[in-house]
């Protein structure tokens, strides 16, 4: 299944839904295009990873590009409910230590929005 994304706003956070493969080629180049274009209206994004099927190591290295790239604007980027495979690529890769994962969009968004508004991580 190709990657499909939809966008949908709470607060002043972006939400990405994704649904199906993030791998190399035309997916990986559709998700950077996607937050690239997000990045114009915010620096605060939620990616919610639920119906992702499949990451291969090239959907990795654009999740890490994509960070990176919203960090320079000092922004951040959530991961929501990665699937257990893709879970276990982060903790393998130790990228689970780069990206923060939350159960729910609204547990991330509140995080999001905190660090947007007071500049630091409240606890949960």
């Amino acid at each position: 299944m190709a990657l499909k994304m939809e966008t949908d706003i709470s607060e002043d956070v972006v939400i990405l839904y994704c649904a199906g493969r993030l791998v190399f080629g035309d997916e990986s180049a559709a998700f950077r295009e996607r937050i690239r274009n997000i990045l114009l209206g915010t620096q605060h994004i939620v990616v919610n990873l639920s119906r992702i099927e499949y990451v291969d190591s090239g959907g990795l290295g654009t999740l890490v590009a994509t960070l990176a790239s919203t960090r320079q604007k000092h922004g951040e980027i959530k991961l929501v409910r990665p699937n257990q495979r893709v879970t276990e690529l982060l903790h393998r890769t130790r990228l689970d230590t780069v990206f923060k994962s939350y159960e729910s969009d609204d547990d991330a968004v509140h995080v999001a929005e905190a660090v947007f508004q007071i500049g630091k991580f409240p606890t949960l």
